[in-house]
């Protein structure tokens, strides 16, 4: 924590309180407010935590007004540009931008952990054939602490190393083999010979009558996609990684927990939904329609993939997300896909309206990251699951960052209490 040259009073009644105030590296400052109850017997009250920050990170930061979102200080567009995800993986995890020989010596510990333990097969089939995938990742996930027990130990530094990398190497084999029990179709198992997003690609669609050959255009859109979704800072999913860790759980458990968190829909099911908004439409005739539905303030229906609730200005991960989307459509083509015609002519439509513009609802990553799957052939119910598996290096080094913390203790947040006051016990005969 930095030093305090500042101090904020805060007057309750007869009492007065001086509380530090920090000045980050970027962004506001922050009031310490850690012995307030201590000292003027009272709480804050902040429902969704919008204003307080519960940790102090070296990880990401974001800048909703301007538009900014940076990894240890790189900005996102220019990692996204210049590095691939496991690159990325890396600096998140270790703090600096890896040299050749590091790079190497990482990729080949990542890629010599892809193979799942052989008896983890049997769990898969325990599920339902119509599970969800995300409800598949969520057990197997957190089953891996009873497959897995030389890295549960989190007071270990060792065995923290030793999940952290196995977490990031084994979670693509995880989500495909998902994928694949929820369609019926035969394992496929991860090689050596391959990249991290080729790897995956090949593990969802390849089967054991045919390989699958993976296109490098769709294999750089799919690594663009994991890199854009590496971390996002405090969110809900990170935030329930982080409680979950405070308590010393292990780190199966908490990546878990994370990915339950992920499937909320108003978390990380944004592209999926911005997939059924497209099928609404239709067809490209009925644009205008729903575009004034829109601007219509009494009409509850809102456009999906447009603004971000961070970010007030453009979301950065949005442009290079665009440019892939670009060359996947024009690998692929979109004359046969309704859906992707619709989004092509709705994103033109949108862009070209002044009232998106002066909104700022421009189309954000979820738009595009939608598209760029749809046209790859994900369905989705897998949008949320490869979210999960882009996110999880996140995760992995929140969670790193919080257990080296001195200053950790468990999650314990308070609450404004509004029901009964105490009151006697009424026996079952009177009531």
């Amino acid at each position: 924590m930095a030093d305090s040259t500042k101090t904020a009073t805060l007057t309750i009644g007869e009492k007065t309180v001086e509380m530090p105030v920090y000045t980050p590296t970027s962004g506001p400052d922050v009031i310490d407010i850690r012995k307030l109850y201590a000292q003027a017997g009272v709480f804050t009250y902040d429902p969704g935590f919008t204003s307080t920050a519960a940790c102090d990170s070296t990880i990401t930061f974001i800048d909703g007004t301007e538009g900014i979102l940076t990894h240890r200080g790189y900005q996102i567009g220019e990692l996204a540009e210049k590095s691939h995800y496991l690159e990325v993986c890396y600096l998140l995890l270790y703090g600096e931008l890896p040299s050749p020989a590091q790079l190497e010596e990482f990729e080949s510990l990542v890629t010599n952990h892809t193979m799942l333990h052989e008896q983890m097969m049997n769990f898969f089939r325990g599920f339902r054939r119509d599970a969800h995938p995300m409800a598949v990742m969520v057990g197997v996930v957190g089953a891996m602490s009873a497959f897995y027990h030389d890295s549960t130990d989190i007071n270990d530094p060792h065995q923290r190393e030793v999940a952290s990398i196995r977490l990031i190497a084994k979670m693509p084999t995880i989500a495909a083999m998902a994928y694949k029990y929820t369609i019926g179709q035969p394992f496929i198992y991860p090689r050596n010979d391959l990249d991290y997003a080729s790897n995956f690609l090949r593990m969802c669609f390849a089967v054991p009558a045919e390989d699958y050959n993976v296109d490098p255009i769709l294999s750089r859109a799919m690594d663009r996609i994991f890199t854009l979704h590496a971390d996002h800072e405090q969110n809900a999913s990170t935030s329930t990684v982080r409680l979950a860790s405070s308590s010393g759980a292990n780190p199966f458990a908490c990546i878990a927990a994370g990915i339950a968190c992920l499937w909320g829909p108003a978390h990380g099911g944004a592209n999926q939904a911005c997939l059924e908004m497209l099928k609404e439409i239709g067809t490209p005739d009925r644009i205008p329609e729903f575009i004034a539905r829109a601007k219509d303030k009494d009409d509850p229906f809102r456009l999906m993939g447009f603004g971000h609730r961070v970010y007030k200005n453009f979301d950065p991960r949005a442009t290079v997300m665009k440019q892939s989307a670009d060359e996947v459509l024009e690998l692929l083509g979109v004359e046969n896909n309704p859906i992707l015609q619709v989004a092509k002519e709705l994103e033109k439509a949108a862009l070209e309206d002044p009232y998106f513009s002066e909104k700022k609802l421009f189309p954000n990553v979820d738009f595009y990251s939608g598209i760029i799957l749809e046209a790859m052939g994900f369905p989705t119910s897998m949008f949320t699951p490869i979210f999960a598996l882009a996110r999880t290096v996140g995760w992995i080094s929140q969670w790193k960052e919080q257990l080296a913390d001195p200053q950790l203790k468990i999650g314990r947040p308070r609450q404004l209490y509004q029901g009964s006051d105490i009151r006697s016990y009424t026996d079952i005969e009177k009531r």
